[in-house]
């Protein structure tokens, strides 16, 4: 197909000027001016978030930048970031598909800048949408389509829908943002069999999938479905087969090798966590309700940029009994009005089934009814046959994918509209494109009125109706700008839907907050609740101590705070937790409400044996501490300091983490775990063993630790009988041990916490994280 392209000439004034060649195919149009158009765009959407004026809330700054922060002072301070102590007691972080220790990004600014501020970490998530919308380019310019249906693309793709509203979900972000470059290099790399682009095609898809999110296994299947299409579709089959088994072999060798040993560990671990598997209820509880998709048309209809208490659509507290737990801004699809005032015309008129967008297509209405999980058949067939589908609990996450693919549709309809091949629609076309466009409309007063709602509809209502009149007059206007001044159509086809992607997808309460607001997470804090905890831990108070805190009840940014300022917690905000830690300790998803504070039989109270072996010895609540645990008596835990923020309590009988024990008793430790507690015995001389030795007689010992990094500690220890030194750090199978350089072997001690024999005299211990090792370990066990 022809159409037109940008070329320059310089005006008699010397000026240079943009013109349309419309005899010249739209293949040569320069990237360049096109991507500089779409910076600006981009960065009029980013600069509330990129000047500081506002962060990135909620899962982004309580969950991902402290996960950042740690990799980057781990990458500075010369430590392993594989192992964090700072978090649940200690957690497998190379493992953790929510690390981004993966992410080239992040990778990048954790290298750059070893305290990355909140303001650096929302401009790299902001750089990733400028990535992900300058690859929409290149796609466009691959596939031959108009710079300016490229240029409403890519504002979809990067400002619509999820991509927007879900800026907080770093992981699913970056997933979306490599899928059009690897789509570029596969094309390439089918049509010519050419090494070099499907090797680029399999190491970019690597990234995705060391995302490990949902979005990027979706992404992955979309990318297959692609390959398959283009295979089936080729003009002579079997050399296209060979070519793309040429181009595939690089992109298989070089995917494979990136992602082989993340994967296994991540393999690994949600066999070791908490939650190995979603079932399918607790999965469908996370689908998109399909009234939902009328945000499409009016983003601000339920309230979603608001507060929660004022939001009324499903689920909600005016919204009941839809069994959904999703929050209030993932069903949120608004990708802009001229973009829906193009897409109804192109799929009303047939041309979103036209050869070159039908895959696409395609995707698209898969995607959708994967996205509404429990009420369409189709995301239970693709729960019980699709392998990945049962690790995830929210098919809702597949908007980001209805608002990528969406935007490529779009895109294409623009790209016929502004080449005049668009089909002038007939009579019960151009009344059914009407209803459609209408039927947004009904339902969203429908709906108010059903649910009571209609006056606070009334606002949202009218301004969507505003920006579809401005759409409308927009889309006249450019048609009978654009034979005449097309570029200047086109320009202005981009800036009216920039201008409304900033408006109505921009900062709001779901993806903005005052920065001050989440100061605790900024590496130079002057928080006074911090600055107490990290004066009272800076110098060890004796050679065998390292104090362990507790966050909880601070509100939900703070649990990780601790990664951020170096504080070993024993709490943290982690979906993925490991499993015995959870039973032993209580320890759930986050510790942001005091509620969400429980205890177990294993570790009933703070004034516990399981809270004293981990070396608990302050604890900052944000409410009294007898409110989160009614068993304290009065001065069980001494209240010691009272700041803005928080109650600080001190638990006096928190012991050393190193000990050296003289005796070993034997315990079964799953019945411990699910009766509990633990036994009254002095655990400075005695270990709880599943398979002691016979008892034998043993003067004291003493042990000490001699340096102290996340993964690899050293201990020196000292007896005239041999005994055990007792390391009150969490057991886990990939970590090692050596004895003088010998390798021992760490026995699991006290249900939770890592032991090693040692014989009489003066030896060095060493513990080191190898998380390869133990992995491939695990696996010959298997």
């Amino acid at each position: 197909m022809s159409a037109s392209r940008i070329s320059g000439r310089r005006t008699r004034s010397g000026r240079a000027e943009i013109l349309l060649d419309l005899d010249r195919p739209v293949e040569a149009w320069p990237y360049w001016p096109v991507a500089a158009v779409f910076t600006l765009c981009w960065l009029a959407f980013s600069w509330p978030w990129l000047s500081g004026a506002v962060t990135i809330p909620w899962d982004a700054k309580a969950h991902f930048a402290p996960q950042v922060q740690f990799l980057a002072a781990s990458i500075a301070r010369g430590m392993s970031p594989f192992w964090t102590p700072y978090a649940f007691a200690g957690h497998p972080q190379i493992a953790d598909p929510q690390s981004l220790m993966f992410s080239p990004p992040f990778l990048l600014l954790a290298v750059v800048n070893g305290a990355p501020s909140l303001r650096a970490i929302d401009a790299t998530v902001m750089l990733s949408l400028l990535a992900g919308g300058l690859g929409v380019l290149w796609m466009f310019r691959e596939l031959d389509w108009h710079w300016g249906a490229a240029l409403i693309a890519a504002l979809g793709f990067c400002f619509g829908a999820s991509m927007a509203w879900r800026l907080q979900h770093f992981g699913q972000l970056l997933s979306l943002a490599y899928l059009p470059f690897v789509i570029v290099f596969l094309r390439r790399g089918l049509a010519t069999g050419h090494l070099l682009p499907g090797l680029a095609a399999g190491v970019i898809t690597g990234f995705i999938v060391l995302g490990r999110d949902q979005v990027g296994l979706l992404c992955v299947y979309v990318l297959i479905g692609y390959v398959i299409w283009q295979m089936a579709t080729a003009a002579a089959f079997w050399p296209g087969v060979r070519r793309a088994v040429r181009s595939l072999s690089a992109g298989m060798v070089g995917g494979l090798a990136l992602i082989t040993i993340p994967i296994v560990l991540t393999v690994l671990l949600a066999g070791q966590s908490n939650r190995p598997s979603i079932d399918y209820a607790g999965a469908a509880a996370g689908s998109l309700h399909p009234a939902l998709l009328v945000t499409g048309a009016i983003p601000h209809l339920f309230g979603a940029a608001g507060e929660m208490a004022e939001y009324w659509g499903p689920p909600s507290f005016t919204w009941e009994g839809t069994g959904l737990f999703i929050a209030q801004n993932m069903g949120q699809l608004y990708l802009g009005a001229i973009p829906l005032l193009l897409l109804i015309p192109g799929a009303v008129r047939g041309v979103l089934w036209d050869r070159e967008i039908r895959f696409f297509t395609v995707a698209f209405i898969l995607i959708t009814l994967y996205a509404l999980g429990g009420y369409t058949p189709f995301f239970r067939v693709a729960y019980e046959l699709l392998p990945g589908v049962k690790l995830y609990r929210r098919p809702a996450d597949a908007t980001f994918l209805m608002g990528g693919l969406g935007s490529i549709l779009v895109g294409y309809v623009a790209h016929r509209w502004v080449t005049w091949t668009l089909p002038e629609p007939k009579r019960w076309q151009r009344a059914a494109e009407i209803t459609l466009a209408a039927l947004s409309f009904a339902f969203a007063i429908g709906a108010a009125f059903t649910f009571a709602r209609l006056g606070r509809a009334l606002s949202p209502l009218a301004v969507a109706a505003l920006w579809f009149a401005v759409a409308a007059a927009t889309l006249v206007v450019v048609e009978n700008l654009k034979v005449i001044r097309p570029v200047a159509a086109g320009l202005l086809l981009v800036a009216v839907t920039a201008t409304d992607l900033t408006w109505n997808n921009g900062p709001n309460g779901a993806t903005a907050l005052p920065s001050s607001e989440i100061d605790m997470l900024e590496p130079e804090t002057k928080n006074a609740t911090l600055a107490f905890l990290k004066q009272r831990l800076a110098q060890p108070r004796t050679a065998d101590t390292r104090d362990r805190v507790e966050l909880i009840g601070l509100g939900f940014h703070w649990p990780n705070a601790s990664m951020t300022h170096g504080l070993e917690q024993t709490l943290g905000y982690n979906p993925v937790r490991l499993k015995l830690y959870s039973a032993a300790t209580g320890a759930g998803d986050s510790s942001g409400g005091a509620d969400q504070r429980k205890f177990t039989r294993l570790m009933p109270s703070y004034r516990s044996a399981m809270a004293d072996l981990l070396g608990l010895r302050y604890v900052a609540t944000g409410v009294a501490i007898e409110k989160i645990d009614p068993s304290l008596k009065p001065d069980d835990l001494p209240l010691i300091a009272r700041t803005a923020d928080a109650f600080i309590y001190e638990n006096p009988r928190a012991l050393p983490r190193v000990m050296f024990a003289t005796e070993a008793r034997p315990a079964d430790f799953d019945k411990l775990l699910a009766d509990g507690p633990m036994p009254n015995i002095d655990y400075r001389t005695t270990v709880l063993l599943e398979q002691p030795p016979p008892a034998a007689a043993r003067r004291p010992g003493s042990a000490r630790i001699t340096n102290y990094t996340n993964a690899a500690i050293t201990i020196d220890a000292e007896s005239p009988d041999g005994g055990w030194v007792v390391l009150n750090d969490i057991w886990h199978p990939w970590w090692f041990a050596s004895l003088d350089g010998v390798p021992i072997d760490i026995q699991r001690a006290n249900v939770l916490f890592r032991a090693v024999l040692i014989p009489a005299g003066r030896h060095l211990i060493t513990f080191s994280f190898r998380p390869v090792a133990g992995a491939l370990a695990e696996l010959r066990r298997r």
